[in-house]
């Protein structure tokens, strides 16, 4: 008969076995629905209330989801706030670049660094409402790769900034044929896989639909909450809208002509040389049936200032044909972009 002394001796012998504790879940472990995608530069007082706007935007929307957030070189506490946030809530990611790159840039980086389904992007002053986000997500799941906000009731000053908007919108659309009446409202869900399609440099953010446009990609609008600022000062001025005619002009060329230089160069050339050669033919009419002496006339210098503008457009043309196949063949970078395949027998074999 074993004693209450064996029972004790026993008890302590045996192996205890660990306790086992529940751990917080890890992100990678679930996959991910939306990477919310905000750059930022010195937004201080607006980043406790942009946490807790977030936060109970996540919980509303109710799948998982990673916040990543870029500090573009803000110069005040922004990033301090930021790192305390990260610290202790393990969905927020935080980039500081070391300098002020720009919007562009801090999009950029914010992809490349998202693992969700979808990015949504927006801007950290508050203005744009992230209780929008289920909505965005609502027209996605319709099986859109682009859904942009469309400000409808936008709260900015009229003069400065809604009349250079709605011009540059307008033509915006007309010049890339994807009609939207918001392309720089900056709340906009996009498919992650579209976005791997997009190269961004300069200031070409806010053309991302139409630069997803011409891969293919669909893309659509809803009406979005539009708040009044409440921190801080706008970082836009009337100079932008300069820079967007520029940009414009750039997403015209890639979209129309990126593969296919020869077509816009070479066509400008042969009218050039055309008209050079019109007017020369005139003024050898003159010369040979009615004698006019045209060693002096401008316009003869102008004919063979055209013919030689011509000839130079056709080279630089055929020099673009070079670098673009340089480009497509030294990458091995296809022209064109699969969105699916049934039966492929290669990955079979």
């Amino acid at each position: 008969m074993m004693t209450t002394a064996t029972k004790d001796v026993l008890a302590d012998d045996a192996p205890v076995k660990p306790a086992v504790m529940n751990a917080p879940p890890k992100i990678s472990d679930a996959p991910l629905k939306i990477s919310i995608v905000i750059p930022l530069y010195n937004e201080e007082d607006s980043i406790p209330q942009l946490h807790a706007a977030l936060d109970a935007a996540i919980a509303n929307y109710g799948q998982p989801a990673e916040v990543i957030i870029v500090d573009d070189g803000s110069r005040d506490r922004s990033f301090a706030l930021l790192k305390e946030i990260a610290d202790r809530d393990r969905r927020f990611t935080v980039i500081r670049f070391r300098r002020n790159f720009g919007q562009t840039a801090a999009f950029a980086a914010g992809f490349a660094q998202a693992r969700g389904e979808f990015v949504i992007t927006m801007d950290a002053d508050l203005q744009n409402d992230p209780m929008d986000i289920p909505l965005l997500m609502a027209k996605a799941d319709e099986g859109y790769d682009i859904v942009s906000g469309w400000r409808k009731n936008r709260q900015d000053r009229w003069l400065d900034r809604k009349l250079p908007s709605m011009i540059a919108n307008r033509l915006i659309s007309n010049v890339t044929d994807v009609r939207l009446h918001d392309y720089g409202c900056s709340l906009k869900a996009y498919r992650t896989e579209v976005l791997k399609q997009v190269r961004l440099y300069g200031e070409l953010h806010r053309f991302i639909p139409a630069l997803a446009s011409q891969v293919g990609a669909t893309v659509t609008e809803v009406p979005v909450n539009h708040r009044s600022r409440q921190f801080g000062r706008s970082k836009y001025g009337i100079s932008r809208t300069i820079r967007v005619m520029l940009d414009l002009i750039t997403v015209w060329f890639l979209g129309a002509y990126a593969t296919r230089p020869i077509h816009v160069f070479g066509t400008l050339g042969l009218a050039s040389m055309g008209v050079g050669v019109l007017f020369g033919l005139y003024l050898t009419f003159l010369k040979l049936f009615f004698g006019v002496s045209i060693g002096n006339r401008p316009l003869l210098q102008l004919a063979i200032l055209l013919v030689v503008i011509g000839v130079q457009l056709v080279t630089m043309g055929l020099l673009g044909e070079m670098i673009t196949r340089t480009y497509y063949e030294s990458q091995d970078k296809p022209i064109y972009v699969v969105r699916e395949m049934v039966n492929d027998f290669r990955q079979e074999a």
